[in-house]
């Protein structure tokens, strides 16, 4: 008979397959353990990734409710439990509604807090950016001023058929700084 459960694969000694010894998880991490190694011992074969459970959901009040309960006497005495499953579960239902409601309000409350953020942050940076213009426009002037300044000390030195070559250097100079500044300074898609 041992013969036979060993055959069958049944308790007894392995038949050909080396088996592991059993173990027993003490602990949730040593469970999670050894999963891990059941899991890796062959890697080729997909891993079960369970499905997100389905919201719970009351049943629908009944739109024609046949058994109408009313106040006479003479109601026997199964008819209370039949009206305290009917009571509990439009409890049930009222309490998922109020939930429900409870937390479109939150999801509600959390964009409009979300879009004040952006809107807030929105505003800081077109501050930042007009100070950063304002800044580079006094930089400008300045160095406008200064160049105007090394001008006149050099223009009292040269004769007036300089400064009008110089000028026109200048706004040259100027033109092709700008015309700079617009063009990339690297070409994308190649090496």
């Amino acid at each position: 008979m041992s013969a036979t459960r060993e055959k069958d694969g049944r308790p007894g000694k392995p038949s050909g397959k080396e088996s592991q010894p059993l173990i027993i998880a003490r602990t949730p991490a040593e469970e999670q353990r050894l999963k891990l190694e059941r899991l890796m011992r062959n890697p080729d074969k997909p891993a079960p990734i369970p499905d997100r459970p389905k919201e719970w959901n009351p049943r629908a009040p009944p739109e024609f409710v046949r058994d109408v309960m009313g106040s006479s006497a003479g109601a026997g005495s199964g008819e209370f439990h039949v009206y305290r499953h009917l009571r509990r579960r439009e409890y049930q239902r009222q309490d998922f509604l109020d939930k429900m409601t409870e937390k479109q309000k939150m999801d509600l409350d959390y964009l409009d807090k979300v879009s004040d953020n952006q809107q807030a942050a929105d505003e800081r940076t077109a501050k930042r950016r007009k100070k950063r213009e304002k800044l580079k426009q006094k930089k400008l002037m300045a160095k406008k001023a200064k160049q105007e300044a090394n001008n006149v000390e050099d223009c009292t030195l040269c004769s007036d058929s300089e400064k009008s070559s110089s000028s026109s250097e200048e706004d040259d100079q100027e033109r092709e700084a700008e015309d700079d500044a617009e063009a990339p300074s690297f070409v994308m898609g190649k090496r």
